[in-house]
């Protein structure tokens, strides 16, 4: 995955749209809370095998991935925003 190309389609994307006002670190992380938390909406209330069993059903392995995905564009977009260099960050914490 290429970061850097990922945050300067995204920064394309949001030119195009003129959401650049909208997108300042506060509202880019609380963006990315909303959509963490849709992502946990689709595991609520499972056990713990339910949980580990929902994504073999190709369509809430579809719904958990386009949440997923939602998650990381915003977790790119901030960081992008912020000046984080995520790989580096990552490797700071492993």
């Amino acid at each position: 995955m290429d970061i850097k190309a990922l945050q300067t389609r995204l920064r394309e994307f949001a030119a195009a749209r003129d959401w650049q006002p909208y997108h300042a670190p506060k509202n880019l992380a609380m963006a990315l809370m909303v959509e963490a938390a849709e992502l946990l909406e689709l595991f609520q209330w499972q056990t713990l095998p339910e949980s580990r069993r929902f994504t073999r059903d190709v369509h809430n392995k579809e719904r958990v991935g386009d949440e997923m995905a939602d998650v990381l564009l915003y977790l790119l977009q901030l960081a992008d925003h912020c000046g984080v260099d995520l790989e580096q960050a990552a490797e700071r914490k492993f």
